[in-house]
């Protein structure tokens, strides 16, 4: 009733959307304009529905995610494997036989452990920089966030990876081989739950039911896509699973600092979408040097989209 009340405030001719007006000199601004009036009126309750969800944020939000922390590292202190040696060992067995199970997928593996890279699970929604712009200003906060504590928690861990351990003829590795101190977290797991935090949270539907449902599918995607990184040979199962539980509480941060502070709200604003443009470009040119480095199907998948949305953005900017 209340988009019905919207539509009706725009005062919109039947003829100029359900058949052809009459002929005559303003014959085109009749049909665009109220068209472009609905248009905009639809970018506006969708951005306006990710504001009011973002006032559900709270900070018993963060309970669950701490208790499981707080567990794992109870358990680590239980067998004594908290030193980056034990916390290696008590792995060692899970590690291969998740890596084994995965890696017989070794195409659809590394397609999608890409999704850990920012670039590229950005890319898929940057469509949602006309259509819910606000959900955006959640995205760059939180992904701040998870790139300070990403930073933060593998120089102060120097947790070695499985490549610098075990005998890299003894399991599988997808891709380049990583053999850094820097296993604990993963950055991937921490970028690929960060950014499915915000959606969750921008996208919660009203029913408890549905809400339920879309928490389980979300969850769910974000594991499998963050074990990937077990598959591969970068991580260790515990490295991927703190890294979920961090990634998930960048989101949670990211949620609530824009929702305070309103840091980028110029997103939405049509007079910077030259800038939009910009860095729309400056991405595509860096997907097509990753494309000339590794023909993925994923970067094909992401170049579209980010061509998609260069477009989409650019025909708003034009319009008067």
């Amino acid at each position: 009733m209340v988009v019905l009340k919207k539509l009706d405030s725009l005062k919109i001719e039947k003829n100029t959307i359900f058949g052809w007006p009459k002929k005559g000199k303003h014959t085109r601004s009749v049909v665009l304009m109220p068209l472009i009036k609905v248009n905009l009126l639809a970018n506006h309750i969708m951005n306006t529905n990710v504001i009011l969800n973002d006032f559900k944020i709270k900070p018993s939000l963060l309970l669950l995610p701490l208790f499981c922390l707080i567990t794992i590292v109870l358990w680590l202190y239980h067998y004594g494997a908290l030193t980056a040696g034990n916390y290696v060992q008590i792995q060692k067995n899970y590690f291969f036989f998740i890596n084994s199970k995965l890696s017989v997928f070794p195409n659809t593996l590394y397609n999608l452990t890409q999704f850990g890279d920012a670039l590229i699970f950005l890319s898929f929604l940057t469509i949602l920089l006309v259509y819910a712009p606000k959900i955006w200003e959640a995205l760059l906060s939180a992904s701040l966030v998870s790139a300070l504590f990403s930073k933060v928690l593998k120089t102060l861990f120097a947790i070695p990876r499985p490549a610098a351990v075990f005998d890299n003829h003894s399991f599988v590795i997808i891709g380049k081989t990583l053999n850094g101190h820097n296993s604990l977290p993963s950055g991937h797991s921490i970028t690929i739950f960060t950014l499915l935090t915000v959606l969750i949270f921008a996208g919660m539907p009203q029913k408890l039911s549905a809400k339920i449902g879309w928490c389980l599918f979300m969850v769910l995607l974000g594991f499998i896509l963050a074990f990937t990184r077990v598959g591969v040979g970068a991580h260790y199962p515990l490295d991927v699973i703190i890294g979920s539980i961090v990634g998930y509480i960048s989101g949670i941060f990211g949620l609530y600092l824009s929702k305070k502070y309103n840091l980028w709200t110029w997103i939405g604003q049509k007079k910077y979408y030259p800038i939009l443009m910009v860095l729309l470009l400056i991405c595509c040119c860096a997907l097509i040097v990753k494309i000339g480095n590794e023909n993925l199907i994923i970067y094909d998948l992401c170049l579209i989209s980010l061509i998609v949305s260069l477009y989409k953005i650019t025909r708003v900017y034009v319009q008067k």
